[in-house]
């Protein structure tokens, strides 16, 4: 039973870190109480040390799962229910790995691997088919952005392992204690902890100060449509949405914007791609930069295309009833005075919404179970480089983000070696109500503005929109829930952090630490 409690105390830890109501000092600490559970039983002459781990380190991820990410309900009862019992799983399976390898080496080795193994498994959670990063300890900051300026360098993986180094240390303090009973090895331990969390602390606040922001500006107007998904946005047309959109804008536009923003399946009509160019909806919005040449409008839509044939043309195509194949997509589209539009295709696809995963070997077994949240069911195709927009005077390249994207710190690199000067986020986040869901989300973007030094622009269907400057401090926002427009001004940046030009190398190293102490512990007797 004690091992059952220090479990949820370390799930209690970790969730009260979290943000947006969060206080991540606790994470510094959300470990220590499994770890010392996992070593009750590992010295323990209980049998089933394995079982017993896996339960015990479940139950305290379980705890911080449902804690941080039930709102996922408000969307799908199913889909929340999957995320929170197998990533819990997923980090209680690490751990086991952990246990596995303390067995057989010593600490000076096996608390090596407990922070690579992590992020290694965070590296994975990044990339693989079920995909579900919302929990990678960096995020953990991302209200606190005057503490982490140095993302920037490492990006949210250098969050992870300032964690796992804090935890561990005061750990192996609790550790020396137990043995040698002493004050003076606590206070030194603990003091010496203290300066692990304060350097890095005191590095990012000199950083701040002294960081200037690029001296080329643009301003935008972002609108937030407040439509309902679940009852308004797909009863709708797209010369309905269009007209919509227009009479929101038109009254915060001049001869200065350079750009208008939209959220993300903003023209929720499910239409062609190759005749978007054509259309009405386009014809409509280009009539807001007749008096405004260098006016660029940025608008998520619902898009398709159509193969007449009968061999698959792509691995995400889906069949329809007259047995040819169409690809859908949630894209972004630009639209200036250029006359010929520029398209993105979102990338990241939220798993059993967007993203059927393994489709080619359980789309046979299972048939179409993709989550009905309204518009499409079925997986969308993707794109598989980024794409930037770029102005009509060639001077602003704008990266656009479309929703879950933006919690992707590597895949948002992309765009800025594509050019992109500054970064907009179209989403929709009427999905989660009044919940953590929708704020977490919008915190995460400050995280993207430091590890890149870009100025972001974020349109969201029911809010919050947002103006990010390049060091991650939100500017000027509209409430959630609110219809109107948000006007702003922000900096455009040319240059390259050390984290765009290398990624997620931490996380590439700890990949290579932990599958050599692996080998290593297999071959070695257990000690």
């Amino acid at each position: 039973m004690k091992n059952y409690l220090l479990a949820i105390f370390s799930g209690l830890l970790l969730a009260l870190a979290w943000p947006t109501y969060g206080l991540p000092l606790l994470a510094f600490l959300g470990f220590i109480p499994l770890l010392i559970a996992e070593k009750n039983i590992r010295l323990s002459d209980t049998k089933r040390k394995g079982l017993k781990t896996l339960v015990t380190s479940y139950l305290a991820f379980l705890v911080w799962n449902s804690i941080t990410t039930w709102w996922l309900w408000y969307s799908s009862a199913f889909g929340m229910f999957f995320a929170i019992l197998v990533n819990s799983l997923l980090m209680a399976l690490v751990f086991l790995m952990y246990h596995k390898v303390a067995n057989k080496l010593p600490s000076k080795i096996h608390l090596v691997f407990l922070p690579a193994i992590w992020m290694a498994f965070e590296k994975f959670h990044l990339n693989w088919d079920f995909s579900w990063p919302w929990l990678n300890l960096g995020n953990v900051f991302s209200e606190y952005t005057s503490w982490i300026q140095w993302y920037e360098f490492t990006g949210t993986f250098g969050g992870a392992l300032w964690i796992w180094i804090v935890n561990i240390g005061l750990f192996k303090t609790y550790e020396k204690y137990q043995e040698h009973k002493s004050t003076k090895i606590l206070s030194v331990g603990v003091g010496k902890n203290v300066l692990c969390i304060a350097i890095p602390i005191i590095i990012s606040f000199l950083i701040l100060n002294n960081y200037e922001e690029g001296n080329k500006t643009i301003e935008a107007v972002i609108i937030q449509p407040n439509v309902d998904p679940y009852t308004e946005k797909y009863g709708q047309s797209n010369t309905e949405i269009a007209a919509g959109l227009i009479q929101q804008a038109k009254d915060k536009l001049d001869e200065n914007t350079d750009y208008l923003i939209a959220p993300e399946t903003v023209f929720s009509d499910t239409f062609p791609i190759d005749q978007f160019d054509r259309s009405q909806q386009k014809n409509m919005l280009s009539t807001l930069s007749k008096n405004n040449d260098n006016l660029n409008i940025i608008v998520g839509a619902d898009f398709y295309r159509l193969y007449q044939q009968d061999e698959r043309p792509t691995s995400t195509a889906n069949r329809t009833q007259r047995g040819d194949w169409v690809d859908w997509y949630n894209a972004a589209a630009q639209i200036n005075k250029t006359g010929k539009s520029q398209f993105y295709i979102k990338s990241k696809l939220v798993v059993g919404v967007e993203n059927f995963p393994f489709k080619p070997i359980l789309e046979p077994l299972l048939g179409n179970i993709m989550l009905d949240l309204g518009g499409t069911i079925a997986t969308r195709s993707i794109q598989k480089e980024r794409g930037v927009f770029t102005s009509n005077t060639g001077e602003f390249v704008a990266a656009p983000i479309i929703c879950y994207e933006s919690v992707y710190g590597e895949f948002v690199t992309g765009y800025i070696k594509k050019g992109a000067n500054f970064l907009t986020i179209i989403t929709n986040d009427a999905w989660w109500d009044r919940t953590q869901g929708h704020m977490q989300h919008l915190s995460y973007a400050k995280l993207r503005a430091i590890e890149t030094r870009r100025s972001i622009a974020r349109s969201a269907n029911t809010g919050v929109s947002a103006f990010i400057n390049e060091k991650g401090e939100v500017m000027s926002t509209l409430a959630y829930e609110i219809k109107g427009t948000l006007k702003g001004v922000i900096t455009i940046n040319d240059k390259k952090t050390f984290y765009v030009q290398y990624g997620d190398y931490i996380a590439r190293i700890a990949v290579l630490i932990a599958g050599l102490i692996i080998l290593f512990a297999i071959a070695r007797k257990k000690s």
